[in-house]
């Protein structure tokens, strides 16, 4: 398989890669991840993955592959980013405490003129969380650099998410199964 660019800096889409033994090189540049008004959430996604991937492929020959993601966490139809400080982490867990989300991840794959993007989505349902719970692990774990302030990979997935439908590692920020088949048919 060809070796490729990942244009992001998540921790845990590089070691998604890793565990998929996909040879990679990261670079990345800094993305506004604004979109236009009239997308829906699924392109959301894909709209900033696709500005992630074109920022890097400006500064690169066309010859490279370049992989790209973006995902955002949805609330009742509302995207929930990533928390400003510790009081807007608390909130946010608050208001998907207890209830289903969908968890929406954009993967844009570009080379030259030749492009694929697609979303992937999970449904995630935490059970009801207290007070306590929800500050234990904002002030353990300090999820600032996560959409929904949540890892499901950490505590508060273990011990807080009553169940989930789709892809898990979609919700750590990569639908890796379908990067993998979608690398493979990428001839």
């Amino acid at each position: 398989m060809e070796r490729i660019i990942l244009a992001s800096q998540s921790p845990r889409r590089k070691q998604l890669l890793e565990w998929a033994e996909i040879e990679f090189d990261i670079i990345v540049r800094p993305t506004e991840e604004t979109f236009p008004e009239g997308l829906s959430t699924a392109e959301i996604p894909i709209y900033i993955a696709r500005k992630k991937a074109m920022l890097v492929e400006e500064e690169l020959s066309h010859d490279h592959l370049i992989l790209a993601a973006d995902t955002v966490v949805v609330l009742h139809g509302e995207i929930i980013g990533k928390p400003t400080d510790r009081n807007d982490a608390i909130r946010i867990l608050q208001r998907l405490s207890g209830q289903e989300h969908q968890v929406i991840t954009g993967v844009v794959m570009r080379k030259g003129k030749k492009e694929i993007s697609f979303s992937d989505t999970t449904t995630v349902l935490f059970h009801p969380l207290t007070t306590e719970q929800v500050t234990f692990y904002v002030d353990k774990y300090m999820p600032y650099d996560k959409a929904g302030a949540y890892a499901i990979q950490e505590w508060i997935g273990v011990t807080g998410i009553k169940s989930i439908s789709g892809d898990f590692y979609n919700v750590m920020g990569l639908p890796v199964s379908r990067v993998v088949h979608a690398l493979q048919n990428w001839q």
